[in-house]
């Protein structure tokens, strides 16, 4: 896996905060600004959520963010089951 990750999620930052704590599998976590970071003994990560332009289409008007996730002190298979976790609490349109 590629880390950091880097992508564009259509979500408003309200949602993003909302369904983080079950996309994260309820880990404690600490917003600043746009960083959002969890910490324990052994492993970590870090999320930036950048404000990009709204996407329009027509009328309708879609607020955008930069997602930058970073994983520390993850083995491969755990990042992996984090990132399907993750993704799986952030589909949209049945995937």
């Amino acid at each position: 896996m590629r880390r950091p990750l880097c992508f564009e999620m259509s979500i408003t930052r309200d949602d993003f905060l909302r369904l983080l704590p079950a996309a994260v599998n309820h880990a404690p976590f600490s917003v600043e600004g746009e960083r959002i970071e969890h910490r324990d003994a052994d492993r970590s990560w870090r999320i930036r959520l950048a404000t990009l332009p709204d996407l329009r289409i027509g009328l309708v008007r879609l607020e955008r963010h930069q997602v930058v996730l970073s994983l520390a002190g993850y083995g491969e298979e755990d990042a992996d089951a984090f990132m399907r976790r993750f993704e799986l609490y952030f589909r949209r349109g049945g995937g």
